[in-house]
């Protein structure tokens, strides 16, 4: 790679692999209030925490994977003004190859302040993949936000080899 370091072994023996595909990317404050009811809406996030080999489109809010592998992702979106009237919300993390669900019945005693989703997965993707996060709330009123605070909705993955 002429001068660029790729790989680093230091007298311990520790490897490092600084090009190493890996994002950590976050809505920045940016909230989504009121999102649609009934519909898969996909998670914005407007800002970088790392993109190490810079495979993250904050445009069009998904990770492209740059070659083919095992990638570990995980997502956590914080729901604010949960609707107990509705059927269930359904996050989603979907790859080209795969979508990955978790759901909630909301049937707690009075609509909730906030509730956080999380999905961790091992995703088997191919070069030019992509991934996203999705949320859907089944029936109800439209009422929920998509946190934007850094500390509760993120979206992070990195290439396991």
């Amino acid at each position: 790679l002429g001068t660029t370091t790729s790989m680093v072994i230091d007298a311990n023996g520790i490897i490092t692999k600084p090009l190493q595909p890996a994002f950590s990317v976050n809505k920045s404050g940016t909230q989504q209030a009121n999102f649609a009811i009934n519909t898969a809406v996909t998670a914005t996030f407007d800002a970088e925490r790392f993109d190490n080999n810079s495979d993250f489109n904050l445009t069009n809010n998904n990770f492209v994977a740059p070659v083919t592998g095992k990638y570990f992702l995980t997502a956590t979106l914080r729901l604010d003004t949960v609707d107990t009237a509705s059927n269930f919300y359904a996050m989603a993390l979907l790859t080209s190859n795969q979508t990955y669900n978790t759901i909630i019945d909301p049937n707690f005693g009075g609509d909730l302040d906030y509730f956080s989703q999380t999905i961790a997965i091992v995703a088997d993707m191919d070069a030019n993949d992509t991934s996203h996060v999705t949320i859907v709330q089944s029936g109800g009123t439209v009422q929920t936000d998509i946190n934007g605070e850094v500390a509760y909705t993120y979206f992070t993955g990195y290439l396991l080899g």
